[in-house]
């Protein structure tokens, strides 16, 4: 669907995990990319695992080289710099990441970027990688690393802790961020990362920028990925839930069946996506959606028995649940409501 990187796993992690880097690399026409802390066992397994790049990280907020890493912040850049230099010159791609970015004290953010970009590293990565960024200071500490990263380009990898990665996404790319990780239905570590489909759709529709994916595929993705992980999809998922493109509401249904653009984005249709539009019968149904419902059913309703099936559908939605097709087509035999084909015979 023409992702441009896919970043296919932590080779040292495990030969399962090795093997499943390695047969993706192989088998792939996008970039691969390989994960590795800046640690000499780490960055073999990536090389010997044939990705195209391989993206290094280290710890860089205090709490962080401190607590977890228990390095200094010099020990801290000799590393990542050790480790840029052997991505290089094994002839691979490099990308470095000083993680927990968001964290970081400032002036030691830009020094470690400096330091890893004049080692040679093609891409820096601007991890907010305890999900605490907002959209504004986003944007401010990412225009700082890309004017300290000299000619390495920018990406930037976003948490959903307090719902704002996509957003903040989009925010480092108004920042001159070249690249976003992102990941299917938004799945990663505690509330997750970046949603693939919502941040493509955002530059897609709100921005007006061709990205080169296919877009009519991210339903048909999102599927795919919600059954092989087993994480649902909530239905109120943007772009890609059950409910993206469902309307009920009477006043919403009788605007998107005249002009669907009434009650939708309109720059993302669903069609744009691979999905459905689906009028949805419940406690708020009106007239519009019913006579459309049943019209599609094959029956031809007057208007007295649109209102009759209408109330049948609003009671039978009072316990907040749905009204399947099925017993919209049974209200309206109750009632009589004649079929098309019986009209014609008629």
């Amino acid at each position: 669907m023409g992702t441009h990187v896919i970043e296919a796993g932590f080779p040292v992690n495990s030969d399962a995990e090795f093997e499943a880097v390695r047969d993706i690399a192989e088998s792939s026409s996008t970039t691969v990319c390989g994960l590795a802390r800046v640690v000499e066992q780490d960055i073999e397994a990536a090389l010997d695992s044939g990705v195209d790049m391989v993206h290094v990280f280290v710890s860089t907020s205090d709490v962080q080289l401190e607590d977890s890493m228990h390095a200094t912040r010099e020990e801290a850049t000799e590393r990542a710099v050790e480790a840029v230099e052997r991505v290089k010159e094994a002839g691979v791609e490099c990308m470095f990441s000083p993680m927990d970015a968001t964290r970081t004290e400032g002036a030691f953010l830009h020094d470690i970027v400096e330091a890893t970009a004049d080692a040679g590293a093609d891409w820096i990565n601007v991890p907010d990688t305890c999900g605490v960024a907002t959209p504004e200071r986003f944007r401010k500490l990412v225009a700082g690393v890309v004017e300290a990263a000299g000619d390495a380009r920018v990406d930037v990898h976003t948490h959903d802790d307090f719902g704002m990665a996509s957003a903040n996404a989009v925010a480092g790319y108004g920042a001159g961020a070249n690249q976003a990780q992102v990941s299917v239905n938004g799945i990663g570590e505690r509330a997750g990362n970046a949603a693939y489909e919502e941040v493509v759709m955002s530059v897609e529709s709100l921005y007006g920028i061709d990205t080169g994916i296919d877009t009519t595929v991210l339903t048909e993705l999102s599927r795919v990925v919600e059954e092989k992980s087993d994480v649902p999809v909530p239905a109120n998922k943007p772009v890609v839930g059950a409910n993206a493109f469902s309307h009920e509401s009477g006043i919403h249904a009788a605007g998107v069946i005249e002009n669907s653009d009434t009650f939708e984005p309109g720059v993302m249709t669903p069609e744009m996506v691979g999905a459905e539009r689906e009028l949805v019968l419940g406690k708020h149904t009106g007239t519009h959606s019913v006579r459309e419902r049943l019209e599609e059913a094959g029956f031809v309703p007057t208007d007295e028995e649109v209102r009759t099936v209408t109330r049948r559908v609003k009671d039978a939605g009072a316990n907040d649940r749905r009204v399947t097709l099925a017993e919209l087509k049974r209200f309206a035999r109750d009632i009589g409501v004649v079929r098309r084909d019986e009209e014609v015979r008629a």
